[in-house]
């Protein structure tokens, strides 16, 4: 039984290094990113439910209605907004577990069109990230987690997607207990 959780484990992290070899590969299509956007953080709180039916969070969602359009690769795009909006859900969950589950779950996306730009955040209430672990987040095999829950290949394969694939940034801010913002940016053109 071991073996066989330690050679999925394996594989994981081997598929991971592939997808990551071959980030922004794919070809760019127009794609509502507001929906795609909503739809995607829905996916991933009921996912996140379906691990674990006590989990409850609240979501805030706040889209421009002026972005209609947007050139995309929407599977890179899909896997870097799931990996963030997991990520978040995560860190909220531990935050309500840390509290006795006295403390209210609150995960929030914006959009916004700036300068021929895309602005995609993505905040949480979670536990944040200290300054030391925040160089890091975005360097291969990096995780926080305990063993067998993290790769530490998502966020250093969504900075790929964005920065590499996409021209555009990828910036996090937080302080630790108040909150965790990734920024997203996307050139339009």
């Amino acid at each position: 039984e071991k073996i066989n959780t330690h050679g999925k484990r394996a594989d994981k992290i081997v598929k991971g290094m592939l997808t990551h070899s071959r980030a922004g590969q794919t070809e760019k299509q127009d794609t509502d990113i507001n929906k795609m956007i909503d739809e995607l953080l829905e996916l991933s709180y009921h996912g996140n439910r379906t691990r674990d039916n006590t989990f409850s969070a609240e979501m805030v969602k706040n889209f421009d209605l002026n972005i209609t359009s947007i050139k995309v690769s929407t599977q890179d795009i899909s896997r870097v907004l799931i990996n963030l909006f997991n990520n978040s859900f995560y860190a909220v969950g531990q935050r309500v577990k840390q509290s006795g589950g006295a403390f209210k779950a609150i995960v929030g996306v914006s959009t916004r069109l700036e300068n021929n730009k895309v602005i995609i955040k993505i905040r949480d209430n979670g536990t944040g990230i200290p300054e030391e672990i925040r160089k890091k987040i975005f360097d291969p095999f990096f995780t926080t987690k305990p063993a067998g829950e993290g790769t530490g290949l998502g966020l250093s394969l969504s900075y790929d997607i964005i920065v590499k694939g996409h021209n555009g940034s990828l910036e996090v801010a937080s302080e630790p207990n108040l909150f965790t913002e990734f920024i997203i940016s996307l050139p339009i053109s």
